[in-house]
């Protein structure tokens, strides 16, 4: 399937809920106090998200658990989480190429071990970092400590630029990739809220050349349109940040906006699907 007449790879597709913003449908979020992967292994969970895809002409999606888990077993519950997404990636991986995992910079010793867990048990292809989850903030050398020694391993760093949080800052992000030039990172939500989309994240992608950025929560596509002007199709890349339904979308209007710009099919192409494949070594 493509659309279009582009095969569609979405980078940012999230398995599980976030409860914090599901105060009025908390009967479908996480129950009790402890770890719950049941979206992972739930197939209505699976079939509502191919459906969001198929309606939006989505071929693939990389998954990322949720860093809204509950964690009260520490290390042994982000293991758990990445042993789910690693499953879920192999039930369909069609449609599901690559997973990436979670490290949490407050396990110390642990979260390095787990990193080359991932890589060498679990096959996963990168590892995210959501620091307003995480008790830390993007430039902390927690964070890169654990980025520096994932480059050793060939562990792509998917870094989130929410909007609504100062610990997620894109200049964070910059002055992280400034120590590590050499190392692509892709930057999610860095178009979320107009300031950031606006002026924050061109700044950042101008200060660190080796930040790739996702379209993910961009309010409109003719923002991300002069970013592209700005630094070129190379540093763009299309993601939705889809969660588990309830908080699935139903239409990606940033993929109609960008299916219907101005920009040549090649900058197009590079966007939907080959600098994603390229950066993750996909087919």
């Amino acid at each position: 399937m493509t659309r279009s007449g582009f095969s569609v790879i979405d980078a940012h597709h999230h398995v599980g809920s976030v409860p914090s913003l599901m105060a009025q449908v908390s009967e479908t979020g996480p129950q009790g106090l402890e770890l719950d992967l049941t979206p992972f292994r739930d197939a209505s969970e699976m079939e509502a998200r191919l459906a969001v895809m198929h309606v939006n002409g989505v071929d693939q999606a990389i998954v990322i658990p949720t860093h809204e888990y509950l964690r009260p077993a520490g290390a042994a519950d982000t293991r758990q989480v990445n042993d789910a997404i690693a499953a879920y990636r192999d039930r369909d991986p069609t449609h599901f190429p690559a997973a990436v995992g979670i490290v949490e910079p407050l396990h110390g010793r642990h979260a390095y071990d787990e990193l080359q867990r991932v890589r060498d048990e679990l096959g996963l292809i990168g590892v995210s970092f959501h620091t307003r989850f995480q008790g830390v903030t993007t430039d902390s050398y927690l964070v890169r400590g654990l980025v520096e020694r994932m480059a050793d391993l060939e562990l792509v760093p998917f870094i989130h630029a929410y909007a609504g949080s100062p610990d997620e800052a894109p200049w964070m992000a910059a002055e992280l990739a400034k120590t590590m030039p050499e190392v692509t990172m892709l930057v999610l939500d860095g178009f979320s809220g107009l300031e950031r989309s606006a002026k924050e994240s061109s700044l950042a992608a101008a200060a660190a050349p080796n930040l790739v950025f996702d379209t993910s929560l961009a309010y409109s596509f003719d923002i991300v349109e002069r970013f592209v002007a700005n630094f070129g199709a190379g540093r763009l890349v299309f993601g939705t940040d889809m969660y588990s339904a309830p908080l699935a979308y139903r239409r990606s209007t940033v993929l109609d906006q960008l299916l219907d710009s101005g920009l040549e099919d090649e900058q197009k192409r590079a966007i939907l699907s080959t600098n994603l494949a390229r950066i993750l070594r996909i087919n």
